[in-house]
């Protein structure tokens, strides 16, 4: 019977790129930017590293296909290299290959590292690809913004709650992602708004106004894993590990059919409760310390505080108003900026997330810093619409707690 990977694998090191336009740099540099900066954290040899996966979403614009994009850049050994694509989940599922094949023992020390360089496309959004013959048949018309706007009306249907709070509600998040966002370096948008600026910002899709939209970003996140013994063995004493990692995929149902009615991510339900039991998570409000979720739009925090069971259904509108998710909040919520101001290069996203915990869990976060250093860390990685996503979960923790 499946035992699940809690404290098996320990994150020997991370590194994480500057967010934003880099106009001055290659793929290439983000990658290396990154990964010297996990390396170092590590302190091991890049030949001691077995095994990497390597996560791009959008690869046509930039790096190109299959793994030696990764293995040229790093100059890597000639090992195994995999490349990962599954939507905007992308960073979290090459972690999970990395933190698997280390589980397994099939490795002792895996290399996980996402990149994207969209920035140089011009493009303000997600530039299209090839999305499959049947997908380009029935997606024509669609959009991100207008999916997500429906997600919206569907939340408002369903608990009725008037145009008015709910608007009011997905502006304090972008305005506490742009607060959080200022205190970090690494950061895309480093700006304060202020709540008036984004009620007052042109709507892209209704009620999804400019500041209720993430934007792309160019950026790189790695991970070096290995097990606790590993790690111990080479002088590391705060040892932080991974407690689940779960992914879910729509099955065609959301979309086919209407027994789900729009108004939440049914896969973010399904992962949430198998990574909190494989964590030995009971109350997820009450033991998890922090959060970093998939912001692609603010209403996606919103709806996805509900869908990881922290606030109950129809109530997270009160939670963001009380500022239970802000930084000084009793579990905040995107407190290095999210996707919104962090930023956002598809491939690296999920890792960045995962770097912003290891950093949290280990009270090296700088100006950002939680207060008491977290014991428990939940990020939450969404590739795709409402009604056909990937999602992915991971928790991480100090290790043996």
């Amino acid at each position: 019977m499946a035992r699940g990977i809690k404290d098996k694998v320990a994150i020997l090191g991370m590194g994480c790129s500057k967010f934003g336009e880099r106009w001055d740099k290659e793929a290439d540099d983000l990658m290396v930017e990154a990964f010297e900066e996990a390396l170092k954290d590590a302190g091991i040899e890049k030949n001691q590293i077995d095994a990497a996966w390597f996560s791009t979403a959008i690869e046509e614009q930039h790096v190109g296909k299959s793994g030696t994009p990764l293995a040229v850049a790093l100059r890597l050994p000639q090992i195994a290299v995999t490349r990962v694509e599954n939507y905007c989940a992308s960073g979290t599922d090459a972690f999970r290959g990395a933190v698997y094949a280390v589980a397994s023992g099939a490795v002792d020390i895996a290399l996980a590292l996402g990149v994207e360089k969209l920035k140089d496309t011009g493009y303000g959004g997600l530039p299209q690809r090839g999305r499959g013959v049947l997908n380009s048949q029935w997606w024509a018309n669609a959009s991100a913004p207008g999916n997500f706007a429906q997600l919206a009306a569907a939340y408002r249907a369903k608990h009725g709650v008037s145009k008015e709070d709910l608007k009011r509600a997905i502006a304090h998040i972008s305005v506490k992602s742009h607060d959080n966002g200022s205190r970090n370096p690494k950061a895309h948008l480093q700006n304060k708004v202020t709540m008036e600026q984004v009620l007052e910002a042109p709507l892209v899709a209704e009620p999804l106004g400019l500041f209720d939209c993430c934007g792309v970003s160019d950026g790189s996140a790695c991970a070096i894993v290995t097990t606790p013994e590993i790690a111990r063995s080479l002088g590391k004493t705060d040892i932080i590990s991974v407690k689940a990692l779960q992914l879910s995929v729509s099955n065609g149902v959301e979309a086919q059919h209407n027994s789900w009615d729009g108004s939440y991510f049914a896969t973010a339900r399904v992962a949430s409760k198998k990574a909190y039991q494989e964590a030995g998570v009971v109350n997820p409000r009450e033991e998890i310390d922090l959060i970093e979720v998939h912001d692609c739009f603010s209403v996606t925090e919103l709806v996805t505080m509900e869908d990881l069971f922290i606030s109950p259904e129809g109530r997270a509108i009160y939670d963001v108003m009380d500022g239970f998710y802000d930084h000084d909040g009793k579990l905040p919520c995107q407190i290095d900026g999210g996707l919104k101001c962090f930023g956002h290069p598809i491939g690296a996203s999920g890792m960045r997330m995962i770097y912003e915990m290891y950093l949290q869990l280990q009270g090296k976060a700088g100006p950002r810093q939680r207060a008491k250093a977290p014991r428990l860390g939940l990020t939450h990685n969404l590739g795709g619409f409402p009604h056909q996503n990937v999602c992915s979960i991971s928790i991480v923790g100090r290790y043996g707690e």
